[in-house]
């Protein structure tokens, strides 16, 4: 069983900063956009060395949204930061309008998802932002799972033409993969072979599921373990490969689970390879306040979730 090695707890929203730092010294295109939240979102190096394609536009995130896309009309790539739920819920229109319908450059950045927000409660704990943007035409999804590959994705889908929704998080994190690591959109990263069954996990929950698959391994059961780290366009492709072999498939993700990973995943094995499936993630609900862990224990979302939906569906098989 192959094992991975945590060098370190990282918040993903460090990656983004680091990710849009490297951006600012290699491409003057690049410009970045903050409703007021540079601190939490990590842009104050951006802001400090490349002030003059840094934009404060303060606690107005339709005006950012509207901003952004008229950049991209004079060949700037703006990144937009603020929360998921500021990114995505309260500019819903502006997004659907000026971005996604025209086809725009945009790439929204959003900080602070799903549960793990933490004390700041339900009304700032997005959990049905992945439902909204992938439903967009033309929408890229990304959601990534630690430091590393946060800082490579905020790199990679400046080179993407078209509107990014990356979405990270607010707590440290395991930081788990490559620190150099060649981020393709749209490709999962296949990290643990096994065949009695597929567990697929976006954002904060592919740690969780790589700590399910040595629970379940000292048990006698074999995970096969991908990171699914873009939602749209899904790798159907190693999704499909990988259940020809266990017969069986967990997904698991921060977020409800109408709308996120999971409702993608069911599609496609319905239209292309029917396959019993358990969902690890929210069941139709708002959050609440709390730390990060105490939430994600009480929501089951963690690796002791996915080893109980692990051992379920193999049942089913």
């Amino acid at each position: 069983m192959k094992t991975y090695e945590n060098t370190g707890n990282k918040d993903t929203r460090s990656g983004f900063g680091a990710g849009l730092e490297a951006l600012g010294k290699t491409n003057e295109n690049v410009v970045a956009l903050c409703a007021d939240l540079t601190g939490s979102l990590k842009m104050d190096a951006f802001k400090a060395n490349h002030p003059e394609r840094f934009f404060q536009v303060g606690i107005a995130e339709a005006n950012m949204i509207g901003l952004a896309a008229g950049m991209t009309i004079g060949g700037k790539i703006p990144f937009t930061g603020t929360f998921a739920n500021f990114s995505t819920g309260r500019v819903y229109d502006q997004i659907r309008q000026s971005v996604a319908y025209s086809g725009k450059n945009v790439k929204i950045c959003a900080s602070h998802a799903g549960l793990t927000l933490g004390e700041d409660g339900a009304t700032h704990q997005i959990l049905e932002d992945v439902g909204l943007m992938k439903m967009l035409p033309g929408m890229t999804v990304i959601n990534t799972c630690d430091y590393n590959q946060t800082k490579a994705a905020t790199i990679a889908i400046a080179a993407h033409k078209g509107p990014v929704y990356l979405r990270f998080g607010r707590p440290k994190v395991a930081n788990f993969t490559p620190e150099n690591q060649d981020f393709q959109i749209g490709k999962a990263v296949h990290l643990q072979e096994g065949s009695d069954v597929t567990i697929v996990a976006t954002g904060h929950l592919v740690w969780e599921a790589l700590e399910a698959a040595k629970t379940l391994h000292a048990e006698g059961i074999s995970a096969d373990v991908v990171n699914i780290h873009t939602i749209k366009p899904l790798d159907e492709e190693a999704i499909i490969a990988s259940v020809k072999k266990t017969g069986c498939i967990v997904t698991a993700e921060e977020h409800n689970f109408l709308g996120g990973l999971g409702e993608s995943v069911a599609r496609t094995l319905a239209t292309s390879h029917p396959t019993p499936q358990e969902f690890v993630a929210t069941q139709d609900t708002f959050g609440e306040s709390g730390t990060p862990a105490q939430l994600m224990e009480k929501y089951g979302l963690n690796a002791a979730a996915i080893v109980k939906a692990s051992k379920k569906v193999i049942t089913r098989k």
